[in-house]
């Protein structure tokens, strides 16, 4: 629905409005605010921040139209006017172009020209609204991937790898910040994310330093993924740095923070999942290695990292570990033995 304002001295100008356009009225398509001045429809405007259109008399007590219309920039640059007077000559026609007028209707009003001009300003306000929105998520998208990436996404090449999917060795590793949610029930959303965004910050410049990827944000949990030489290792390396430093932050409004981790290396399923139909795919890994770290985390306490036994064997000559004893997780037939990497 378009919400239209009407600014006009002329009050029954409202009620042929009202009656010319009954039926979009009815259907939905147009909603009319009126104003009798331009300080009336600057109030109006303060109001109704959802206002695309505006009509405007330029006679009108008060304020008039042209000075209106220089002040519509200030409290809606989105919006496009539309001057609609009797003062249909050349000097006011420039006036008001020159002051960023869309259109100009002459008095008396032809409704059949008003509508088509309506709808043509609405067009050209929806166009304005999609290309400043695709401005935005552009920038957007560049803040949080390479140039080259870009680059690379308007290929064939990339549009044939949206539907690859392939079995990788790698590590997972899910970071929590242990007892988080009981913050988020007793302090204001924006203290909640401030805090939660400068935790994954620390966590984050540790796993980008071991060349890993975060795959993705779980609430106030990292997913995070390894692959190439050594990845069990630099994974290892990098919870660790995590662990540390989150360790050494100071605590605020009644928050120590902590972490705990749970790591698994092996083979796992890597591909885009997700939807089509709503346009949204995680290029992410999944299976039992995956899923096996996940409840990894779950069972570790604050502090502690914890991998599996086959994890252990393969790194004991680099990390000192301690036996944490064998657990039972969700979907394993037999107990998993746990060992916890100390440093």
């Amino acid at each position: 629905m378009t919400k239209i304002l009407v600014a006009d001295d002329e009050t029954d100008l409202e009620v042929l409005i009202r009656q010319k356009f009954r039926q979009k009225i009815r259907e939905k398509e147009y909603d009319f605010v009126f104003a009798v001045n331009g300080k009336d429809a600057l109030e109006k405007m303060k109001q109704h921040s959802d206002i695309d259109v505006v009509l405007s008399d330029i006679n009108m007590p008060e304020m008039d139209g042209l000075t209106l219309l220089g002040r519509l920039n200030e409290v809606s640059p989105m919006s496009k006017t539309v001057m609609v007077s009797a003062y249909g000559d050349m000097d006011n026609i420039r006036t008001a172009m020159n002051r960023g007028a869309f259109d100009f209707v002459t008095k008396p009003v032809n409704f059949e020209d008003l509508e088509l001009t309506i709808e043509k300003t609405i067009h050209f306000v929806n166009q304005l609204k999609e290309t400043l929105q695709a401005i935005k998520e552009n920038n957007i998208l560049r803040m949080y991937v390479d140039a080259n990436v870009l680059n690379f996404m308007n290929t064939k090449e990339y549009e044939n790898s949206l539907t690859d999917n392939e079995i990788t060795e790698a590590t997972v590793a899910f970071i929590d910040i242990c007892g988080f949610t009981s913050i988020s029930e007793k302090e204001t959303p924006d203290t909640v994310v401030k805090m939660l965004n400068k935790y994954f910050e620390v966590m984050v410049k540790e796993i980008i330093a071991q060349n890993g990827i975060v795959d993705k944000f779980i609430g106030d949990c990292i997913m995070a993924v390894f692959k190439g030489p050594y990845h069990l290792d630099r994974a290892i390396d990098a919870c660790i740095a995590i662990r540390n430093k989150i360790d050494s932050l100071p605590g605020e409004h009644d928050f120590n923070p902590k972490v705990s981790i749970g790591i698994n290396s092996g083979e796992m399923i890597s591909g885009n999942i997700g939807s089509a139909t709503l346009r949204r795919l995680d290029y992410t890994v999944i299976g039992d290695t995956v899923n096996t770290a996940q409840r990894l985390q779950a069972v570790a306490a604050k502090s502690q990292i914890l991998i599996t036994e086959a994890c252990y064997e393969k790194v004991k000559q680099s990390f000192n570990c301690k036996k944490n004893g064998a657990v039972s997780l969700k979907n394993k037939s037999a107990e998993v033995m746990l060992y916890e990497v100390l440093n």
